[in-house]
């Protein structure tokens, strides 16, 4: 029965997806027929995003692209940083929260401290901001993070992300799915990536993808794969690997991500018991969910070796969260990602980037 239903819903909300899509039709056709302006800028920008509603893994992508401009560039990093409790134009400081700036502003600022992270919904006025020639620092390039559908910035390179688990010409448009526009969107993509990979992809099925996608002469393919590090307590003072679990291990995985399922199937792999409670992406950890982790963590502690594993990001937002028993902050890691770019195409992209950058 549940099966039945879960079947139906999206065929009801089918008339309610159609509406969607004229309306982002629309909109798409102003903007190429120049009704609707969008601003182009004298240095490079390059936009990371997606078709989709969260879960690609667009920040990790944004991070690599950090890690490999940062020794040449000056890099700056615009996010609309989502569910932030300041508003306007925000540049992110050493004292900056993620309550301040968004979770991924924080963790990106966290992780690059050189580089340059701003936040505003607008980001011709953040672009603005910071090409301002009173600032003490002007970037080379820009990177925007989840900004594939924000039109107004014509970016110089658009990167689009599309999970392999859910592959955009699989999917609908919202609600009856997950597309946020049409499946046509990806022709403005100059590279398009398909994420969360596994690492044995085989280049058969490379293949089958690259023809279903129907990309025209010019557009960039390529297939990326999450690779996970040694687990890192909340304070960074501490690291665990992850062979260190077993099945005498009591893991309590707490999430508040898109999509949680690389983390689950990784922590699964290691044998060790898991107590699971996922939120909301983004979500802000209220009183009482904090007493909620500390009453479970308390439980599962008492059984021998046990942990908290968390994300990045969710890390980011729970280091400010008060209330976290002794307990669980001398027990709570996070788990960090990395990007790796497939089947030796890694230069190859590399170099894609770095050659737009050093053009413009």
């Amino acid at each position: 029965m549940f099966s039945f239903i879960k079947n139906i819903i999206p065929l009801i909300l089918l008339p309610f997806s159609a509406l969607y899509g004229m309306g982002v039709g629309l909109r798409n056709f102003l903007f190429d027929k120049g009704i609707l302006k969008s601003r182009s800028f004298s240095l490079p920008v390059i936009c990371v995003g997606n078709l989709t509603v969260g879960g690609t893994g667009k920040t990790p992508h944004t991070e690599y692209l950090v890690s490999l401009l940062q020794e040449q560039y000056q890099v700056a990093v615009v996010s609309r940083g989502y569910k932030r409790r300041k508003r306007g134009f925000q540049i992110a400081g050493a004292e900056s929260t993620a309550q301040d700036i968004g979770d991924e502003p924080y963790q990106i600022k966290q992780k690059f401290p050189n580089i340059i992270v701003a936040v505003c919904t607008r980001r011709v006025k953040a672009i603005q901001q910071l090409l301002k020639k009173d600032n003490l620092v002007i970037p080379d390039v820009i990177l925007l993070d989840d900004a594939y559908q924000h039109r107004y910035v014509k970016a110089g390179m658009n990167i689009l992300i599309t999970d392999y688990h859910r592959l955009i010409f699989k999917d609908r448009l919202l609600p009856a799915g997950r597309l946020r526009e049409d499946f046509k969107g990806r022709n403005r993509a100059h590279i398009v990536i398909v994420s969360k990979c596994p690492p044995t992809l085989s280049n058969q099925e490379e293949k089958d993808i690259e023809n279903r996608l129907c990309l025209y002469e010019g557009q960039k393919l390529f297939f990326s794969t999450l690779r996970y590090g040694d687990l890192i307590s909340i304070w960074g003072d501490t690291r665990r690997s992850l062979s260190t679990l077993s099945a005498q291990t009591h893991v309590f995985l707490l999430t508040g991500i898109a999509d949680p399922k690389p983390v689950i199937d990784m922590i699964t792999e290691t044998k060790a018991q898991i107590t699971s409670i996922r939120y909301p992406d983004h979500h802000h950890f209220t009183q009482g969910d904090i007493n909620h982790i500390n009453k479970i963590f308390s439980t599962l502690s008492e059984a021998g070796d046990a942990l908290i594993i968390t994300t990045e990001k969710d890390a980011s937002r729970l280091k400010f969260s008060q209330g976290l028993s002794e307990t669980v902050l001398k027990h709570l890691y996070y788990l960090p990602i990395e990007i790796e770019i497939l089947n030796g195409q890694q230069t190859t992209f590399n170099n894609i980037i770095l050659d737009y950058v050093r053009n413009h």
